[in-house]
C-alpha cells in the first residue's frame, strides 16, 4: 500500500504546474472570425446558425473539402471536430465515433481496417448515424466496413483511395471530409461563453510517459497492461466527466460517459463491455472517489485500474484493489471534459 502523504506530494508537482500555466494568460483578447457559410440551422431548426473561420489563412475544418454528400450541419462540424481530435494523437492507424459529441469506440491498430472493426464493435448500437475519424487514407477494405456499418452521417479523413471513393458513394447521403491533418495547427486555447463574460483557458494537451505513472498497489501490471493503460488514457481526455472508460490491448470496449456520478459510469462503460469486461483494464478521468468503483470492477473481472489520484479516500481505495487483486496506477493529472 501506500500512504496519502505520498500522493500528495505526486501531486503538488502537477499543481505547481497549473499554476504556472495560469500566468501565462493574456491580460486581454480580441478574436475575429469571418463567416464561412450559413448554416440551415441551429442544433435545433428553431435556432439560426453559422459558420466562422479565423481570418488568417483558412486552416482545419474551415480549410476542408467536402467529396461528397449532403451539406453539413451544426451538429456534423461538431462532431467532426471531436472525430479528428479522438485520433490525432495516435501515431498508428486509428479510428474514432463520435456520436453527440462523445466517442462510442475508438481503436488503434496495424491497418485502418482492423482499427475500424474494432472501434465499431465497441458499442455498435449507439454508433448508429455516428461520426467516422480516421488518421489514415482510406481504403478499399475499410469502407467496405463502413458500408456495412448501417446508416452513418460523414466520414473524415487525410484522403480517400480512388476505389474507396467509389464504394463510400454508393451511399448518397454520406458525408466524405478530406481533412488536412499535417497542416492543421492544433488550437492553443479553448473558449466558453458564459453570461456576462467568456471562459478562457488552454486545451487539455499534457501527454503523460511511464516514468510519471505510479504504481500505488501490491500487485502490478505487466508490460502489456501498461501500455494499454497509456492508451486509454489518452483516449480519456476526449470522453465527457465524469469518463469511464475499458479498454482491451488498443481498442475501446465499454465507454460510460456524462454522468453526474462516477459509479453510474462504471457501471455503464461494465454493461456495454459485457464479457470484455473481464481481464479489461478501467481508465477513470479522475480520481476514484469511494470504494464502491473497485469493488464492482472487482466482480466484472478488471486487473487494472489507472486513475488520476488525490482523493480523501486515497488509502481506502487502494486496500480495496489490493484486497481484490487489482493493480492500480495513478497519473496525477486529471482529464475532465465539460
Amino acid at each position: 500500500s501506500i500512504d496519502d502523504s505520498i500522493v500528495s506530494g505526486f501531486l503538488k508537482k502537477s499543481v505547481k504546474a497549473e499554476g504556472e500555466a495560469f500566468k501565462r494568460m493574456p491580460e486581454e483578447g480580441s478574436f475575429h472570425y469571418t463567416k464561412c457559410q450559413d448554416l440551415r440551422y441551429g442544433e435545433n431548426p428553431h435556432q439560426q446558425a453559422a459558420f466562422y473561420r479565423t481570418t488568417d489563412e483558412p486552416s482545419g475544418l474551415a480549410a476542408s473539402k467536402q467529396l461528397h454528400g449532403k451539406e453539413l450541419s451544426f451538429n456534423n462540424i461538431l462532431d467532426l471536430n471531436a472525430a479528428i481530435e479522438g485520433v490525432r494523437a495516435f501515431t498508428g492507424p486509428a479510428v474514432c465515433i463520435i456520436k453527440h459529441n462523445n466517442p462510442t469506440g475508438v481503436a488503434e491498430d496495424k491497418d485502418l481496417a482492423a482499427a475500424y472493426k474494432n472501434a465499431w464493435k465497441c458499442d455498435a448500437l449507439s454508433a448508429f448515424g455516428g461520426i467516422i475519424g480516421l488518421n489514415r487514407k482510406v481504403d478499399v477494405k475499410t469502407a467496405g466496413l463502413i458500408n456495412k456499418s448501417g446508416f452513418m452521417e460523414c466520414v473524415v479523413a487525410p484522403s480517400f483511395e480512388k476505389d474507396a471513393l467509389k464504394v463510400l458513394t454508393q451511399k448518397k447521403n454520406l458525408r466524405l471530409i478530406k481533412f488536412d491533418f499535417k497542416k492543421t495547427k492544433e488550437n492553443k486555447f479553448d473558449l466558453k461563453q458564459v453570461y456576462g463574460g467568456l471562459l478562457l483557458q488552454e486545451r487539455d494537451t499534457r501527454k503523460i510517459n511511464k516514468k510519471e505513472l505510479r504504481v500505488v498497489t501490491q500487485k502490478r501490471p505487466t508490460e502489456k497492461q501498461m501500455e494499454s493503460a497509456l492508451f486509454g488514457w489518452n483516449v480519456v481526455r476526449n470522453v465527457k466527466s465524469n469518463a469511464i472508460i475499458l479498454v482491451q490491448g488498443r481498442k475501446t470496449v465499454g465507454i460510460g460517459c456524462g454522468q453526474t456520478s462516477r459509479v453510474e459510469s462504471v457501471n455503464i462503460a461494465i454493461r456495454k463491455a459485457g464479457k470484455q469486461a473481464k481481464g479489461a483494464i478501467l481508465v477513470s478521468d479522475a480520481f476514484i472517489p469511494k470504494t464502491d468503483n473497485v469493488e464492482l470492477a472487482a466482480r466484472a473481472g478488471i486487473k487494472v485500474i489507472i486513475q488520476t489520484g488525490g482523493s480523501i479516500a486515497d488509502s481506502d481505495v487502494i486496500a480495496a484493489c489490493n484486497k481484490a487483486g487489482i493493480a492500480m496506477i495513478m497519473t496525477g493529472i486529471r482529464h475532465f471534459k465539460h
